[in-house]
């Protein structure tokens, strides 16, 4: 027996160590990859002598004697921290991930083959002067620089995934990061599913009915919608389809999950200091490595400082000396589908209104790890690619001997967007910034700005020329063959809306309606915001002068307009009401609930019960409200509308009608349904989280999931990868953490302010960033993650172009030397 025991610990013990050893192994492998920040390399590609100062945040400092120099020196940079997420984003565009990651892959590789990003991308490149082209190139020879290194030296591969997937890595190349820019341009598109999903509606309901459920934001708007079903008879009423499952590599946007941000700026007369304030927080999908990182570029016409996307050399939103300038989802409506009929006698044409012609077609091959290639067939129409019935759900509203086509402008061969994000870099006034608007494409933008003496906001992107006679307005597919559906060009920049210097002193964005016009000038009839807007009006209106800080607070503000709207009307027959309980009863948790909601302020913090209360409480009303109507359908709307439930229990219209459940006998008010679905949400929220409600948290539910895209659902590997917090705000609060909305999770954040940014030009030094997880991509360094806990807790860090403040405490110094100087 002794003897089998020392065995049994001699084979433990030599399993421990070679346990020991192999992670050893591991650790060093993958850290041969960290980069060294106080280092001197020769490179081939530079014209001089350049500086990348490391301060103690890990943010770049870029000095150098030309421009050429300092972008080669941001791609540089850019490649040490982020070279993985780089080459991911390029593989998006180019539609090669299932050369990595097999089949799981081929939907999305499908789709961008089919919109050609890429090659559009690559056409692009000769549209923009010589000045971008010269940043572009510059840029590609210092990610270049930096790749040569890593495998010169043997780097680890350059980030740790490339252990575990190919670490062939091309060229960076000028297209490439202009690809870039439309990977952005298609997260920040929401209109096709919008459209879609309308005339999905329409087919199911009266028209009175579509404008509940999907209303237009308050305010006037069209008096009536097209009928769906008159355009295109034959059509299913409703269309079943198999749900795809979404991967975490897909940069198509689920619906409401289209890009939005938070931007404002005070002129001098509404500053406390005499000097103009800008805030901006715009919001995207939250991820390990954040999308944002943060650099200072020293160029010729002076030195920026901002938040930037590894894989371009633009600093998207920050500041000079001189300019802040901030971006918001504009929310312009520049995607349509087009129905798109087929000769019935040949399917290889379709209609037009000089009848029909072929599709513009080629050949395209997706090469899948471990499985055969799949062969592709690419068609274009005049109004735009092809896309199946398989995606976007466009099967549902594609009639029999028809296909869709998608009118976009980001599908634009000459897309000088590009060339606009440089010279804003390089503007020196409010002037000279809209004036650099006019080049921008896509993805549109609403751009504010603020110099040293006034500020503005100026509506940036092409917006689509539609003839006034359009049979949908651009809200719901139309038949492509139809002259009068189709785009008439772009209209003229002047169109786009702009304001400059009010008389309040203050412009500002939450993605709300920013101006209202006949169609075809339009705009948009599908806005980001309806609520967040009447929060910020509070705030702004509050004060007679505002500062630093009252912008900071306005970004980290955590009251629900919404909250405070919406409880008195869901909730005025059920509070105070009901005969006395006994403890324990489902009875005694509702009367509780309510007690609490009623002493509640609206504050969507993180350490109460109330915000979970009701978020859960909404969530199900939405679901009792649609379901008997919407069917499998109401599954798509997995956030309660605000303006839809206030118009039901105002009764706009009628609205009413939707709290009576069609297949029961008896007529249900909107207060049964209330209370129904507050017992539905207390229930579920006590299988969740225990029977004490005082227990709950609000932040144990809204954890911001800031996962890695790709190691993230490893085991394991996503204890290492993944960062995830506790945090405030919620889905309609200006500090915004959009809810997943669906699975065992329903209120997780995964979609909020990644940078956030606050410019005082009365004292421009002490201007303040921050990004939500760290400036390194490498999950085994201290900068993966250290900006986080900061993030969370509202903090910023100094945003200064004080040389000798970057280099006080910096944590490293690389100098980078022609490699024949």
């Amino acid at each position: 027996m002794a003897r089998t025991f020392r065995w049994l610990l001699r084979t433990f013990l030599a399993l421990s160590a070679l346990g020991l050893v192999a992670a050893f192994l591991v650790y060093w492998l993958a850290g041969r990859s960290l980069p060294d920040y106080d280092a001197r390399h020769d490179v081939t590609g530079a014209e001089g002598r350049i500086e990348i100062v490391r301060d103690n945040h890990n943010v770049p400092h870029i000095f150098a004697g030309t421009d050429a120099d300092v972008f080669f020196g941001l791609g540089f940079a850019h490649a040490q921290d982020r070279l993985w997420q780089m080459t991911m984003l390029r593989r998006t565009a180019q539609g090669r991930l299932s050369e990595l990651f097999g089949s799981r892959t081929v939907r999305t590789d499908e789709l961008l083959r089919r919109f050609d990003l890429y090659g559009l991308a690559r056409d692009s490149v000769a549209a923009q002067d010589a000045e971008t082209r010269a940043a572009l190139e510059a840029y590609a020879a210092g990610v270049n620089a930096w790749i040569r290194r890593v495998n010169d030296e043997a780097l680890g591969r350059g980030a740790p995934e490339f252990f575990l997937f190919s670490n062939r890595i091309a060229p960076w190349q000028p297209a490439d990061s202009l690809a870039v820019l439309k990977i952005m341009a298609l997260q920040l598109s929401g209109h096709l599913s919008e459209e879609v999903l309308r005339a999905r509606v329409s087919l199911m309901l009266a028209d009175a009915r579509v404008a509940d459920i999907m209303p237009d934001a308050p305010g006037e708007g069209v008096a009536a919608l097209s009928d769906y079903a008159a355009l295109f008879p034959g059509l299913p009423r409703y269309a079943a389809l198999p749900e795809a499952p979404r991967d975490p590599l897909s940069p198509v946007p689920e619906r409401g999950f289209a890009g939005a941000s938070n931007a404002w700026a005070a002129a001098p007369e509404r500053a406390a200091a005499g000097g103009t304030l800008l805030a901006n927080d715009p919001h995207l999908g939250l991820s390990a490595p954040s999308i944002w990182y943060l650099a200072r570029l020293e160029l010729s016409s002076g030195g920026v400082i901002g938040g930037s996307i590894p894989g371009m050399p633009l600093i998207l939103t920050g500041r000079s000396a001189r300019l802040g300038w901030g971006l918001t989802s504009s929310y312009m409506d520049d995607q349509d589908v087009f129905i798109e009929r087929l000769n019935p006698d040949n399917p290889q044409e379709y209609l037009t209104p000089d009848g029909y012609v072929p599709f513009e077609t080629r050949k395209s091959l997706i090469e899948v790890k471990d499985a055969p290639a799949v062969p592709l067939t690419l068609r274009w129409t005049e109004n735009g690619p092809v896309l199946p019935g398989s995606h976007y759900d466009l099967a549902a509203v594609t009639p029999k001997g028809h296909v869709a086509a998608i009118g976009w402008t980001a599908l634009d061969a000459a897309d000088t967007s590009m060339t606009a994000g440089l010279r804003l870099m390089r503007a020196g006034s409010v002037a000279e910034a809209l004036e650099a608007g006019e080049l921008f494409v896509a993805p549109s933008q609403n751009l504010t700005i603020a110099d040293t003496d006034g500020v503005a906001m100026q509506m940036v992107g092409a917006m689509p020329g539609r003839l006034p006679g359009h049979r949908t307005s651009g809200r719901l597919p139309a038949p492509g063959w139809q002259e009068v559906n189709r785009w008439q060009g772009r209209l003229p920049y002047a169109v786009n809306p702009r304001f400059t210097d009010p008389a309040g002193g203050i412009v500002g964005n939450t993605n709300n309606k920013v101006i209202d016009r006949d169609f075809p000038l339009h705009v948009s009839f599908a806005w980001g915001d309806t609520q967040r807007i009447q929060r910020w009006l509070r705030l702004m209106k509050n004060r007679e002068v505002h500062t630093r800080d009252s912008f900071i607070e306005g970004q980290l503000d955590t009251v629900s307009f919404t909250a405070r709207a919406l409880l008195p009307l869901i909730a005025r027959d059920l509070w105070f009401t009901g005969d006395p309980a006994p403890a324990g009863t489902p009875e005694r948790r509702r009367q509780r609930a309510l007690d609490m909601l009623a002493d509640w302020n609206g504050e969507m913090n993180e350490h109460l019960p109330e915000p979970l209360i009701y978020a859960a409480w909404l969530r199900e009303l939405q679901n009792r409200l649609s379901q008997d109507e919407l069917g499998p359908l109401a599954a798509e709307f997995t956030h309660p509308d605000p303006v839809f439930i206030e118009r039901v229990f105002r009764d706009v219209d009628g609205a009413a009608a939707w709290c009576d459940v069609a297949q029961s006998t008896r007529r249900e008010t909107c207060t049964d349904i209330a209370r129904l679905a507050l017992d539905d949400a207390l229930i579920w929220l006590a299988e969740r989280y225990g029977e004490n409600v005082e227990s709950w948290r609000w932040g144990d539910a809204h954890q911001a999931r800031h996962d890695h895209q790709v190691l993230g659902e490893l085991p394991l590997l996503n204890w290492f990868v993944n960062i995830r917090q506790s945090t405030s705000g919620g889905d309609n609060t200006l500090l915004r953490g959009l809810t997943v909305g669906r699975g065992p999770d329903p209120f997780a954040n995964v979609h909020g302010a990644g940078y956030r940014g606050v410019y005082d030009f009365a004292d421009p030094d002490s201007s303040v960033f921050v990004i939500s997880t760290g400036q390194s991509g490498h999950f085994l360094s201290r900068h993966y993650d250290d900006l986080g806990e900061l993030w969370r807790r509202g903090e910023y860090i100094p945003m200064s172009l004080d040389p000798d403040l970057a280099r006080a405490a910096a944590v490293g110094i690389t100098v980078l030397r022609p490699r024949d100087g």
